[in-house]
């Protein structure tokens, strides 16, 4: 008896095994339908070729160069695929050597880069408001502030006018005055506050604090790790140089107006050592504390400060005058959006 499995099947029964069903009819109507809304109808016979997954789609701006699985042998002509992006893409020649090539000979511009598109734009000069006319001691200049404006949280760095609201020579000796004119409106959003001190060597140094200084309860520090000390020195005064003057904000300017000066900046950030940020009472005012050392004190005459090495901020004394100073001006400025 002849085995049945070496007869050769009908050429009419091969043709009948390797048909196409109808779902695979379907299948390939789709495609072929997907294919032509995609590419436009170009190369409608490609249809059953199958694209890469979207990490295969290299980001060239304008175009994306779309690839087969097929052999190169087989490759159609290429195609691509629109896509949103609209940085130019241009071929690489031996002019653009210094910029980023990628596949298929094209490149990116450093000028379209994802860091310089997405990079934050320039900040507004910043207006400093609040200075009286006859106001002769100005402790903040255009150039300090925007040192500390760098420095504070990043939704304040956005305002563009600091307000005044408290000076030594225009609102007189009084700790309590401070207390009660640095208590921000109630429309006002998280304002911030600059705490600015001169010593008797002219030293201009202070604080940043993350809430208006007040006096609490049972001696109870309060603020956050936003806080920060700080201290600047002049390096030189130089006319008609080519910094920025010292003009005050909206009014007229001062007798060192006509100079433009350099001035050295250092901050000490939070360590987060401890929680001892800012306590004030009646007597004082203060900011940065443990091991029995304050960052910086006040006391309520406005006579004389203190400026230690303290755990909160790791900070050097603040005064070039010592451990000990005597004051000259102090001036409180709120960061807010009223």
């Amino acid at each position: 008896m002849r085995n049945m499995a070496s007869v050769p099947q009908p050429a009419v029964a091969r043709e009948q095994q390797h048909a196409p069903s109808l779902a695979d009819t379907i299948r390939n109507t789709i495609r072929r339908l997907s294919f032509d809304l995609t590419s436009g109808g170009q190369h409608p016979h490609n249809c059953n070729r199958t694209p890469h997954h979207h990490h295969d789609f290299h980001d060239l701006g304008s175009e994306d160069v779309y690839e087969d699985s097929l052999d190169d042998d087989d490759k159609p002509e290429s195609r691509s695929i629109p896509h949103s992006a609209t940085v130019p893409v241009t071929r690489v020649t031996d002019k653009d050597a210094d910029r980023t090539p990628s596949k298929n000979g094209l490149y990116l511009s450093h000028a379209a880069t994802t860091s310089q598109l997405f990079a934050a734009p320039p900040l507004t000069p910043l207006t400093l408001a609040g200075y009286g006319e006859r106001t002769k001691s100005r402790l903040l200049s255009p150039q300090l502030a925007e040192e500390i404006r760098h420095l504070v949280p990043l939704r304040l760095q956005l305002y563009d006018t600091w307000s005044l609201c408290y000076s030594l020579e225009q609102h007189g000796v009084s700790l309590t005055t401070l207390f009660s004119l640095s208590v921000p409106p109630r429309t006002t959003s998280r304002p911030g506050y600059v705490l600015i001190v001169e010593d008797k060597l002219g030293g201009i140094f202070g604080a940043y604090l993350s809430e208006n200084p007040r006096p609490t309860k049972n001696g109870r520090y309060y603020g956050n790790g936003e806080c920060f000390l700080w201290k600047s020195r002049i390096i030189n005064k130089t006319p008609n140089a080519s910094t920025t003057s010292l003009t005050s904000a909206g009014g007229d300017s001062d007798t060192a107006s006509t100079k433009s000066v350099n001035i050295q900046f250092r901050a000490f950030p939070y360590t987060g050592i401890n929680d001892y940020m800012i306590l004030c009472e009646p007597g004082f005012l203060s900011v940065g504390g443990g091991d029995g050392k304050f960052g910086l004190y006040l006391d309520d005459r406005f006579e004389k400060g203190i400026s230690n090495s303290c755990p909160a901020f790791g900070n050097e004394p603040l005064s070039e005058c010592g451990i000990k100073f005597d004051i000259v001006g102090i001036e409180v400025w709120r960061i807010s959006s009223a």
